[in-house]
């Protein structure tokens, strides 16, 4: 199984192509989804089998335990001249198409992200090699498991890493990227302009590797473990989410080849149906 970590692989490949326009080009985002989506299929299919589309929504749990998650992207994207809601609202109306029309479960679930899904999937289908293709750090934690791979489809190559050191470092640094805190920074310090986190040297980091936190954590650190910890690690989804993913992921089936075509023609989509049989 190749579980696409959707948004976050087809965003970055857009903003290498899109040259930095401000106004969505939808043809050409779609062309973009589309034409990855048969390169790694022709890459990967024959080792790991169909293609998994896993998508974030708008919508997310984590925000309801840590209302600062990613609220700093917000701010760093007002000053950022891409349209994103109309890039949002290009990726979903195609993430809808491919659920129509393609031979792939596309997987979408409120208040969940791609990470929620395959975290999900990965810990539930063991029996089956399953790829990532996501060039999130994150997933390494994933690679505990022994049937998991990682490929980054943005850097082209393979991730690897020890996944109880990655993700015991996620929790003490936090996530700058997703506004999330070291264990020394109160909450709002991503969101505050004259606030800077305390800084947390390697020496640290090092030294609790393995500890309890209760022997190295003062009371806020500790807090901050806690909601690190909610933030990163993948087997903390909440279980009403695990099920909803299971659920969809189980009710839809590989393989209807039978709209391609039509689609294909409708979207002006020629050298891609040259070559129909490679998706």
């Amino acid at each position: 199984m190749i579980l696409l970590d959707f948004s976050q692989t087809v965003i970055g490949s857009y903003m290498g192509v899109s040259r930095g326009a401000s106004e969505v080009d939808e043809d050409l985002l779609r062309h973009l989804v589309l034409s990855t989506i048969k390169t790694f299929r022709i890459k990967f299919h024959e080792e790991y089998g169909e293609m998994v589309i896993c998508t974030d929504s708008s919508r997310n749990w984590r925000r309801e335990i840590f209302p600062q998650y990613k609220a700093n992207r917000k701010a760093k994207r007002k000053d950022d001249h891409t349209n994103w809601q109309h890039l949002f609202n290009c990726l979903n109306t195609i993430r809808d198409e491919i659920r129509d029309n393609f031979p792939y479960k596309v997987i979408h679930i409120e208040t969940a992200e791609a990470d929620d899904i395959i975290g999900v999937l990965v810990k539930k289908y063991t029996e089956e090699p399953i790829l990532i293709l996501s060039s999130d750090k994150d997933f390494i934690q994933l690679q505990k498991y022994p049937h998991v791979t990682q490929y980054s489809p943005l850097q082209k190559k393979y991730i690897k890493g020890d996944p109880k050191f990655s993700l015991y470092e996620k929790i003490i640094k936090g996530d700058s990227g997703d506004g999330v805190p070291n264990i020394l920074s109160p909450d709002i310090v991503f969101v505050t302009e004259e606030m800077r986190q305390k800084p947390l040297t390697k020496k640290k980091l090092d030294a609790w590797y393995g500890v309890d936190p209760k022997d190295y954590c003062n009371e806020d650190m500790l807090r901050n473990w806690h909601r690190n910890s909610a933030m990163v690690d993948l087997d903390q989804i909440p279980s009403s989410i695990c099920i909803n993913i299971l659920n969809d992921f189980e009710k839809q089936s590989f393989g209807d080849r039978s709209k391609l075509l039509s689609y294909f023609i409708k979207h002006r989509l020629k050298d891609l149906t040259e070559n129909i049989q490679e998706f």
